[in-house]
């Protein structure tokens, strides 16, 4: 589990930008073994330091307008292990061990639909 000091969360948060809406960075998780993109999200500055100083996944919820626990409601909480930030300070990778199916409709991935989906007649 990736856990950090408050003080060192604060220093990476200040080399982001936080310029995507309502002043966040996307977040693609991934899962820390397969490697496989679990799903896209955001993350303000508050989400960023409580998932580096707790070692748990948070992000901002744009739809709620707040700070989210990922798996606080299911009991599929995501373990960190790694983050790591982009070219560009505007994007970071968490790469995360789930306790269980990290889509609200109850698959592993949120990225569980093929093309053929949107090719049938």
């Amino acid at each position: 589990m990736l856990r950090v000091s408050i003080e060192v969360a604060e220093k990476i948060a200040n080399e982001l930008r936080f310029r995507h809406e309502q002043g966040t960075v996307i977040a693609v998780i991934q899962d820390v073994e397969s490697r496989e993109v679990l799903m896209v999200g955001h993350m303000n500055r508050e989400a960023l330091i409580k998932t580096l100083t707790t070692g748990y996944l948070h992000l901002w919820s744009l739809t709620r307008g707040r700070l989210w626990l990922k798996g606080e409601t299911s009991g599929n909480y995501q373990i960190v292990f790694d983050l790591r930030v982009d070219c560009d300070g505007d994007a970071v990778l968490v790469f995360v061990k789930s306790q269980g199916p990290i889509c609200h409709t109850g698959n592993y991935t949120c990225f569980y639909r093929g093309l053929s989906v949107f090719n049938s007649h």
